[in-house]
């Protein structure tokens, strides 16, 4: 199994410095890993070091709250388009998940989802399921699927709890095969990772600093929850 072409690699923790960013890169580089995930200060610099290599860049959007408005969720869409990532991992509004506003999450998702898809950018809608019950989960994966999305994600990283298999499976069920779904959270070793990517998966959210010890079918030291 490659799978480092599985691996969408988070660097994103806010206190992160440019030197500790590149070296992170560089190390994603190393591995092959599908995609790195920046933060949208990091763009420019990741897209310049990713250039001619297999590995993409994308960024976050609106994370990790998601609770900016819709319109300035497409505003910044419409900038990171502009500079050249190949992905967005956007964080919807959760509280309007909470809330049981499924017309207006819809619309929140689809505010980005206009600009995605007429540049062929990839979205992914993060959901951060350790707020929500398995039905909120369901429910949230079919206005994903309503909306344009490309994947559901279970997690930020910086909520109360990662993927967990009840919630993956409630993605699973939910998207029919009709959009992907991407763990994220807790992915520190190639066991969890392997059993993800089993259940039906496409995608794996893991912290940079996990990536080596995935490829190495070994686990990670530390307790980073991205």
């Amino acid at each position: 199994m490659n799978i480092n072409q599985y691996l969408d690699a988070a660097i994103l923790k806010p206190e992160t410095s440019i030197k500790e960013a590149v070296a992170a890169i560089h190390e994603c580089l190393t591995y092959k890993a599908l995609t790195v995930c920046v933060r949208p200060c990091d763009i420019e610099m990741a897209t310049l070091l990713c250039r001619g290599s297999g590995t993409l860049v994308g960024c976050v959007l609106n994370f990790p709250h998601g609770n900016d408005t819709s319109a300035a969720k497409h505003a910044e869409a419409e900038l990171y388009v502009k500079r050249g990532v190949a992905e967005i991992d956007m964080v919807a509004n959760f509280s309007l998940a909470r809330s049981g506003e499924w017309k207006w999450y819809e619309k929140d998702i689809r505010a980005v989802s206009s600009v995605t898809r007429k540049s062929g950018v990839v979205l992914k809608v993060i959901f951060e399921t350790c707020y929500l019950s398995l039905d909120e989960i369901r429910r949230c994966t079919k206005a994903a699927r309503a909306a344009g999305a490309d994947f559901v994600k279970t997690s930020t990283g910086f909520g109360t709890g990662g993927a967990t298999d009840e919630a993956v499976k409630a993605m699973l069920e939910a998207a029919e095969g009709k959009i992907k779904v991407k763990p994220s959270g807790g992915i520190r070793d190639f066991a969890r990772a392997k059993h993800l990517l089993d259940m039906g998966c496409h995608r794996l959210g893991v912290n940079f600093s996990s990536v080596a010890a995935i490829c190495a079918g070994g686990k990670a030291a530390g307790t980073d929850s991205y």
